[in-house]
Protein backbone atom coordinates (compact mmCIF):
# COMPACT_ATOMS: atom_id res chain seq x y z
CA UNK A 1 0.00 0.00 0.00
CA UNK A 2 1.59 3.59 -1.13
CA UNK A 3 2.55 5.65 1.95
CA UNK A 4 0.15 8.52 1.40
CA UNK A 5 -2.67 6.19 0.82
CA UNK A 6 -1.94 4.60 3.89
CA UNK A 7 -1.83 7.79 5.92
CA UNK A 8 -4.75 9.53 4.50
CA UNK A 9 -6.38 6.12 5.77
CA UNK A 10 -5.15 6.25 9.29
CA UNK A 11 -6.12 10.00 9.52
CA UNK A 12 -9.53 8.96 8.16
CA UNK A 13 -10.56 6.00 10.56
CA UNK A 14 -9.15 8.07 13.82
CA UNK A 15 -10.96 11.50 12.37
CA UNK A 16 -14.01 9.17 12.00
CA UNK A 17 -13.56 7.49 15.44
CA UNK A 18 -13.84 11.16 17.00
CA UNK A 19 -16.66 12.04 15.34
CA UNK A 20 -18.67 8.92 16.13
CA UNK A 21 -17.97 9.41 19.62
CA UNK A 22 -19.47 13.01 19.62
CA UNK A 23 -22.32 11.48 17.72
CA UNK A 24 -22.64 9.08 19.80
CA UNK A 25 -22.43 11.43 22.67
CA UNK A 26 -25.03 14.09 21.51
CA UNK A 27 -27.84 12.04 20.40
CA UNK A 28 -28.58 11.50 23.75
CA UNK A 29 -28.66 14.52 24.75
CA UNK A 30 -32.43 16.40 24.73
CA UNK A 31 -33.49 19.63 22.82
CA UNK A 32 -33.41 21.17 26.72
CA UNK A 33 -29.79 19.62 27.38
CA UNK A 34 -28.64 20.51 24.06
CA UNK A 35 -29.83 24.02 24.93
CA UNK A 36 -28.15 24.13 28.26
CA UNK A 37 -25.04 23.21 26.62
CA UNK A 38 -25.27 25.96 24.29
CA UNK A 39 -26.04 28.45 27.17
CA UNK A 40 -23.16 27.12 29.51
CA UNK A 41 -20.81 27.70 26.56
CA UNK A 42 -21.92 31.26 25.84
CA UNK A 43 -21.91 32.16 29.95
CA UNK A 44 -18.25 31.10 30.25
CA UNK A 45 -15.50 32.73 31.64
CA UNK A 46 -13.02 32.87 28.36
CA UNK A 47 -10.75 35.39 29.72
CA UNK A 48 -9.34 32.62 32.53
CA UNK A 49 -8.25 30.82 29.48
CA UNK A 50 -5.76 33.14 29.29
CA UNK A 51 -3.25 32.28 32.18
CA UNK A 52 -4.12 28.16 31.31
CA UNK A 53 -2.66 29.33 27.36
CA UNK A 54 0.37 31.07 29.35
CA UNK A 55 0.90 27.86 31.16
CA UNK A 56 0.23 25.48 28.44
CA UNK A 57 3.13 27.59 26.40
CA UNK A 58 5.11 27.34 29.75
CA UNK A 59 4.44 23.45 29.31
CA UNK A 60 5.42 23.66 25.78
CA UNK A 61 8.69 25.41 26.72
CA UNK A 62 9.79 22.94 29.17
CA UNK A 63 9.18 20.23 27.12
CA UNK A 64 11.49 21.38 24.44
CA UNK A 65 13.92 21.99 27.05
CA UNK A 66 13.76 18.42 28.66
CA UNK A 67 14.24 16.68 25.20
CA UNK A 68 16.71 19.36 24.83
CA UNK A 69 19.01 17.95 27.90
CA UNK A 70 19.25 14.04 25.75
CA UNK A 71 21.30 15.64 23.47
CA UNK A 72 23.47 16.33 25.84
CA UNK A 73 25.48 13.11 26.25
CA UNK A 74 25.62 12.61 22.38
CA UNK A 75 27.30 15.45 22.16
CA UNK A 76 25.23 18.26 20.77
CA UNK A 77 24.19 21.05 21.99
CA UNK A 78 21.00 22.70 19.99
CA UNK A 79 19.56 25.63 20.27
CA UNK A 80 16.45 26.05 22.75
CA UNK A 81 14.35 27.94 20.41
CA UNK A 82 15.10 25.54 17.58
CA UNK A 83 14.24 23.00 20.30
CA UNK A 84 10.83 24.55 20.96
CA UNK A 85 9.93 25.08 17.10
CA UNK A 86 10.61 21.86 16.49
CA UNK A 87 8.50 20.67 19.34
CA UNK A 88 5.33 22.61 18.28
CA UNK A 89 5.57 22.03 14.34
CA UNK A 90 5.66 18.14 15.92
CA UNK A 91 2.27 18.94 17.78
CA UNK A 92 0.71 20.85 14.81
CA UNK A 93 1.28 17.64 12.51
CA UNK A 94 0.16 15.34 14.91
CA UNK A 95 -3.24 17.37 14.94
CA UNK A 96 -3.13 16.66 11.01
CA UNK A 97 -1.91 12.85 11.03
CA UNK A 98 -1.18 10.22 14.13
CA UNK A 99 2.51 10.38 15.27
CA UNK A 100 3.18 12.15 12.27
CA UNK A 101 4.64 15.15 14.46
CA UNK A 102 6.98 12.82 16.23
CA UNK A 103 9.13 12.18 12.78
CA UNK A 104 8.41 15.74 11.80
CA UNK A 105 9.77 17.44 15.01
CA UNK A 106 12.95 15.13 14.54
CA UNK A 107 13.24 15.99 10.83
CA UNK A 108 12.61 19.72 11.75
CA UNK A 109 15.22 19.72 14.25
CA UNK A 110 17.80 17.81 11.74
CA UNK A 111 17.69 20.40 9.40
CA UNK A 112 18.42 23.24 11.86
CA UNK A 113 21.13 22.15 13.80
CA UNK A 114 22.74 19.33 12.10
CA UNK A 115 21.84 16.39 14.07
CA UNK A 116 21.68 12.95 13.06
CA UNK A 117 17.84 12.17 12.65
CA UNK A 118 18.37 8.43 13.53
CA UNK A 119 19.62 10.18 17.29
CA UNK A 120 16.82 12.56 17.31
CA UNK A 121 14.71 9.60 17.05
CA UNK A 122 16.06 7.70 19.71
CA UNK A 123 16.17 10.52 22.75
CA UNK A 124 12.46 11.23 21.27
CA UNK A 125 11.18 7.37 22.20
CA UNK A 126 12.97 7.93 25.40
CA UNK A 127 11.10 10.87 25.95
CA UNK A 128 7.93 9.79 25.21
CA UNK A 129 8.69 6.27 27.36
CA UNK A 130 8.92 8.91 30.02
CA UNK A 131 5.67 10.48 29.70
CA UNK A 132 4.17 7.20 29.18
CA UNK A 133 5.36 5.95 32.92
CA UNK A 134 4.71 9.23 33.89
CA UNK A 135 1.11 9.15 33.30
CA UNK A 136 0.91 5.55 34.53
CA UNK A 137 2.22 6.80 37.71
CA UNK A 138 -0.83 9.38 37.37
CA UNK A 139 -3.67 7.24 36.68
CA UNK A 140 -2.22 4.63 39.44
CA UNK A 141 -1.93 8.09 42.21
CA UNK A 142 -5.50 9.21 40.94
CA UNK A 143 -6.84 5.62 41.56
CA UNK A 144 -5.46 5.19 44.96
CA UNK A 145 -6.83 8.62 45.98
CA UNK A 146 -9.85 8.76 45.42
CA UNK A 147 -11.04 4.82 44.86
CA UNK A 148 -14.30 6.06 45.98
CA UNK A 149 -15.17 8.19 42.92
CA UNK A 150 -13.33 6.73 40.43
CA UNK A 151 -13.02 3.35 41.10
CA UNK A 152 -16.18 2.35 39.11
CA UNK A 153 -15.31 4.58 36.18
CA UNK A 154 -12.06 2.45 35.93
CA UNK A 155 -13.74 -0.52 36.46
CA UNK A 156 -16.66 0.37 33.71
CA UNK A 157 -14.65 1.74 30.67
CA UNK A 158 -10.45 0.40 31.26
CA UNK A 159 -10.36 -2.91 33.33
CA UNK A 160 -13.82 -4.80 32.38
CA UNK A 161 -13.03 -3.50 28.08
CA UNK A 162 -9.22 -4.91 28.77
CA UNK A 163 -9.90 -8.11 30.71
CA UNK A 164 -12.85 -9.09 28.29
CA UNK A 165 -10.56 -7.98 24.97
CA UNK A 166 -7.51 -10.67 26.99
CA UNK A 167 -9.26 -13.37 28.35
CA UNK A 168 -11.06 -13.93 24.91
CA UNK A 169 -7.88 -15.00 23.19
CA UNK A 170 -7.52 -18.27 23.17
CA UNK A 171 -3.83 -20.24 24.04
CA UNK A 172 -2.71 -21.16 20.20
CA UNK A 173 -3.70 -17.55 19.77
CA UNK A 174 -0.54 -16.24 21.78
CA UNK A 175 1.34 -19.05 21.03
CA UNK A 176 1.27 -17.71 17.08
CA UNK A 177 1.55 -13.95 17.93
CA UNK A 178 4.79 -15.20 20.19
CA UNK A 179 6.37 -17.25 17.16
CA UNK A 180 5.76 -14.79 14.61
CA UNK A 181 8.12 -11.83 17.00
CA UNK A 182 10.14 -14.79 17.39
CA UNK A 183 10.51 -15.24 13.63
CA UNK A 184 10.67 -11.69 12.71
CA UNK A 185 13.32 -10.85 15.43
CA UNK A 186 15.40 -13.88 14.11
CA UNK A 187 14.97 -12.91 10.37
CA UNK A 188 15.85 -9.47 11.02
CA UNK A 189 19.09 -10.68 12.76
CA UNK A 190 19.60 -13.28 10.15
CA UNK A 191 19.31 -10.20 7.70
CA UNK A 192 21.86 -8.04 9.20
CA UNK A 193 24.54 -10.42 9.49
CA UNK A 194 24.38 -11.45 5.81
CA UNK A 195 24.38 -7.98 4.46
CA UNK A 196 26.46 -6.77 7.08
CA UNK A 197 28.76 -5.68 4.42
CA UNK A 198 26.52 -4.10 1.56
CA UNK A 199 25.80 -0.40 1.53
CA UNK A 200 22.13 -0.76 2.91
CA UNK A 201 23.15 -3.39 5.54
CA UNK A 202 25.96 -0.66 7.13
CA UNK A 203 23.31 2.19 6.49
CA UNK A 204 20.64 0.25 8.67
CA UNK A 205 23.10 -0.73 11.27
CA UNK A 206 24.57 2.53 11.62
CA UNK A 207 20.33 3.54 11.92
CA UNK A 208 19.19 0.84 14.44
CA UNK A 209 22.93 2.46 16.34
CA UNK A 210 22.32 6.03 16.55
CA UNK A 211 18.42 5.16 17.55
CA UNK A 212 19.28 3.09 20.36
CA UNK A 213 22.39 5.81 21.55
CA UNK A 214 19.29 8.12 21.38
CA UNK A 215 17.43 5.82 23.97
CA UNK A 216 20.30 4.93 26.45
CA UNK A 217 20.94 8.92 26.38
CA UNK A 218 18.36 9.49 29.17
CA UNK A 219 20.56 6.76 31.27
CA UNK A 220 24.18 8.64 30.28
CA UNK A 221 22.39 11.99 31.76
CA UNK A 222 24.74 13.94 34.06
CA UNK A 223 21.99 16.26 34.61
CA UNK A 224 19.25 13.78 36.02
CA UNK A 225 18.11 16.14 38.49
CA UNK A 226 17.01 18.54 36.01
CA UNK A 227 15.73 16.05 34.09
CA UNK A 228 13.26 14.96 36.37
CA UNK A 229 12.74 18.62 37.73
CA UNK A 230 11.88 19.57 34.21
CA UNK A 231 9.62 16.41 34.20
CA UNK A 232 7.46 16.86 37.35
CA UNK A 233 7.02 20.70 36.31
CA UNK A 234 5.37 19.95 32.74
CA UNK A 235 2.56 17.61 34.91
CA UNK A 236 2.25 20.24 37.48
CA UNK A 237 1.76 22.95 34.46
CA UNK A 238 -0.66 20.47 32.86
CA UNK A 239 -2.23 19.73 35.90
CA UNK A 240 -2.48 23.64 36.59
CA UNK A 241 -4.37 24.22 33.26
CA UNK A 242 -7.19 21.98 33.87
CA UNK A 243 -7.35 23.47 37.60
CA UNK A 244 -7.88 26.97 36.64
CA UNK A 245 -10.07 26.27 33.92
CA UNK A 246 -12.63 25.01 36.42
CA UNK A 247 -13.86 28.66 37.03
CA UNK A 248 -14.65 29.42 33.30
CA UNK A 249 -18.04 27.89 34.22
CA UNK A 250 -20.27 28.84 37.31
CA UNK A 251 -20.68 25.01 37.53
CA UNK A 252 -17.25 23.59 37.85
CA UNK A 253 -15.96 26.78 40.08
CA UNK A 254 -16.30 24.73 43.31
CA UNK A 255 -14.16 21.63 42.27
CA UNK A 256 -10.93 20.37 43.72
CA UNK A 257 -7.55 19.05 43.46
CA UNK A 258 -8.76 15.61 43.06
CA UNK A 259 -10.98 16.30 40.02
CA UNK A 260 -8.70 18.29 38.81
CA UNK A 261 -6.30 15.11 38.74
CA UNK A 262 -8.62 12.43 37.67
CA UNK A 263 -9.02 14.59 34.30
CA UNK A 264 -5.46 15.00 33.57
CA UNK A 265 -5.14 11.45 34.16
CA UNK A 266 -8.06 9.99 32.17
CA UNK A 267 -7.92 13.36 29.89
CA UNK A 268 -4.79 11.97 28.54
CA UNK A 269 -5.94 9.21 27.15
CA UNK A 270 -8.52 10.51 25.32
CA UNK A 271 -6.18 12.67 24.00
CA UNK A 272 -4.01 9.46 22.54
CA UNK A 273 -7.31 7.55 21.43
CA UNK A 274 -8.76 9.69 19.03
CA UNK A 275 -7.27 12.65 16.07
CA UNK A 276 -6.11 15.30 18.23
CA UNK A 277 -8.29 13.69 20.79
CA UNK A 278 -11.18 14.72 19.14
CA UNK A 279 -14.70 13.60 20.74
CA UNK A 280 -13.27 10.84 22.86
CA UNK A 281 -11.62 13.77 25.21
CA UNK A 282 -14.58 15.48 25.55
CA UNK A 283 -16.67 12.27 26.55
CA UNK A 284 -14.05 11.17 29.49
CA UNK A 285 -14.15 14.85 30.72
CA UNK A 286 -17.84 14.49 30.62
CA UNK A 287 -18.01 11.35 32.22
CA UNK A 288 -15.08 12.00 35.01
CA UNK A 289 -17.23 15.53 35.76
CA UNK A 290 -20.33 13.55 36.03
CA UNK A 291 -18.63 11.49 39.05
CA UNK A 292 -18.09 14.69 40.52
CA UNK A 293 -21.70 16.00 40.64
CA UNK A 294 -21.37 18.08 37.48
CA UNK A 295 -24.49 17.49 34.98
CA UNK A 296 -23.63 15.63 31.90
CA UNK A 297 -24.21 18.71 29.95
CA UNK A 298 -22.03 20.78 31.50
CA UNK A 299 -19.39 18.19 31.67
CA UNK A 300 -19.77 18.16 27.74
CA UNK A 301 -19.74 21.85 27.63
CA UNK A 302 -16.30 21.83 29.79
CA UNK A 303 -14.80 19.26 28.06
CA UNK A 304 -15.11 21.31 24.38
CA UNK A 305 -14.09 24.71 25.90
CA UNK A 306 -10.38 23.31 27.67
CA UNK A 307 -10.53 20.97 24.04
CA UNK A 308 -10.74 24.45 21.86
CA UNK A 309 -8.39 26.57 24.23
CA UNK A 310 -5.17 23.78 24.06
CA UNK A 311 -6.10 22.72 20.18
CA UNK A 312 -5.90 26.25 19.12
CA UNK A 313 -2.86 27.16 21.36
CA UNK A 314 -1.22 24.50 19.71
CA UNK A 315 -2.65 25.84 15.81
CA UNK A 316 -1.35 28.79 16.63
CA UNK A 317 2.16 27.74 18.09
CA UNK A 318 3.00 25.23 15.26
CA UNK A 319 1.94 27.93 12.34
CA UNK A 320 4.14 30.49 13.85
CA UNK A 321 7.29 28.33 14.44
CA UNK A 322 7.04 27.13 10.85
CA UNK A 323 7.37 30.92 10.14
CA UNK A 324 9.79 31.47 12.63
CA UNK A 325 12.18 29.01 12.51
CA UNK A 326 13.82 29.86 9.14
CA UNK A 327 13.41 33.30 9.69
CA UNK A 328 15.30 32.65 13.29
CA UNK A 329 18.04 30.65 11.53
CA UNK A 330 18.71 32.68 8.72
CA UNK A 331 19.31 35.73 11.25
CA UNK A 332 21.57 33.85 13.79
CA UNK A 333 25.20 33.34 13.83
CA UNK A 334 25.98 30.01 11.90
CA UNK A 335 28.74 28.40 13.84
CA UNK A 336 27.95 24.42 12.77
CA UNK A 337 31.16 23.19 14.58
CA UNK A 338 29.14 23.71 18.36
CA UNK A 339 26.78 20.78 17.20
CA UNK A 340 29.35 18.86 15.84
CA UNK A 341 30.23 15.56 17.78
CA UNK A 342 33.31 15.53 19.69
CA UNK A 343 35.95 13.55 18.24
CA UNK A 344 36.42 9.88 19.01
Amino acid sequence: MPKTLKTIIQFAVFLGLGILIIWWTVRGFSSRQLLEIKEAMRHANYWLLIPTMILGIGSHWVRAVRWRLLFTPLGYNPSKRNTFFAVMIGYLLNLAVPRLGEVARCGVLSRYERIPVDRLVGTMIAERGMDLVCLLLLLTATVLIQVDVVGAFVSTYIWVPLSAKFTGVPLTSWIIIALVVLGVVLLTAWLLRRFKSTKAGISFRNLLRGIVEGILSIGKLKDKGWFIFYTVLMWLLYFSQVYIAFWCLDDTVGLGVKAALSILAFGSIGMIATQGGIGAYQYIVQQILVLYGISATIGFAFGWIIWLAQTALMIVLGFGSMIAIPLYNKQRDAAPAHNDPPAQ
